[in-house]
């Protein structure tokens, strides 16, 4: 559109496209932000804020899609490999615990009386293993039989069953099982600091008899011999004394069938007579539907 000059008379097309142009800039520099000048490569503070905001986003999206167990685990796994060393404190006391066996061990004693009652549960557990154990005869451990020093101890039901001790040397290393001697020796030991002694008996093979009477002569237990004529004449009695009980069972039993038949005969004859005395008993016959029951009750048995 143009616009006309009052004085002049004269119009111009000019005037508005300058204004145009005015309005356009100042639009585009609305729409356009201005730029500060580049510095150079970025700092290293800015790059880290950055990777941590992503790796942020990446464990936000990684913990919403995993369950609250899950979460845990993968927190805990992580602390424990980027934090190597730092859960000793959580860990528990150990110094003080105590298996079983270790209690057995401190509490045991070779030979319990029967008066004494444990007073703990460490003694009872040491008295209720000393209970199982079989104390007829021991193993023992020759290792040091030079220095006058032998190991003793009961044996458990696992060697009972597979005759360690008895029908094996009773020496803990040795397996033989041929020309077994039987010694009985004074077992002295020390327990819980008092001395002791105890009497056992010992199965060992000749190698072994040799060591444990390396020192002092044990004493060797054997069978005693039996007299032939006592033997013979033991069993000539006990013949006697059965035949003599044969007898007398025979005699018992003759007059028992005697006396059952006599009373057998007087009771036939007492009821031959009670038959005189009496009334003559009537027979009651059956009717044809007693007899037609009594037949299909037999059959349905």
């Amino acid at each position: 559109m143009a616009l006309k000059n009052s004085t002049s008379g004269y119009d111009s097309a000019f005037e508005e496209d300058v204004k145009l142009r005015k309005r356009q800039r100042e639009r585009h520099a609305l729409l356009i932000k201005p730029q500060p000048p580049r510095a150079g490569l970025p700092s290293k503070s800015a790059l880290a804020g950055c990777a941590s905001q992503e790796e942020g986003r990446r464990l936000r999206y990684q913990m919403s899609s995993l369950t609250a167990y899950e979460r845990h685990k993968l927190l805990i796994n992580q602390y424990v490999l980027y934090h190597p060393g730092s859960t000793a404190f959580l860990k528990r006391d150990e110094s003080n615990d105590k298996r079983d066996i270790d209690v057995i061990r401190e509490n045991h004693q070779f030979l319990w009386d029967s008066e004494d009652a444990p007073d703990t549960w460490e003694r009872q557990l040491a008295k209720k293993y000393f209970d199982k154990l079989f104390k007829e005869y021991c193993i023992c451990d020759l290792s040091r039989y030079k220095e006058n020093k032998v190991g003793m101890r009961w044996r458990i039901e696992k060697e009972v069953i597979s005759g360690k001790g008895q029908f094996a040397c009773g020496e803990k290393r040795c397996i033989e099982t041929e020309g077994l001697r039987t010694w009985e020796m004074n077992f002295a030991y020390n327990e819980h600091g008092a001395k002791k002694n105890a009497l056992v008996k010992l199965r060992l093979c000749s190698s072994c008899s040799y060591k444990v009477n390396y020192f002092h002569k044990r004493k060797e237990v054997t069978r005693r011999p039996k007299d032939k004529h006592k033997r013979l004449k033991r069993k000539r009695g006990n013949r006697e004394k059965y035949d003599r009980q044969d007898m007398e069972l025979q005699a018992t039993e003759g007059e028992s069938s005697t006396k059952v038949e006599n009373e057998k005969i007087s009771e036939e004859n007492m009821e031959g007579n009670d038959i005189w005395k009496g009334p003559a008993k009537i027979i009651e016959e059956k009717t044809r539907e007693e007899e037609f029951e009594e037949y299909l009750e037999d059959l349905f048995l």
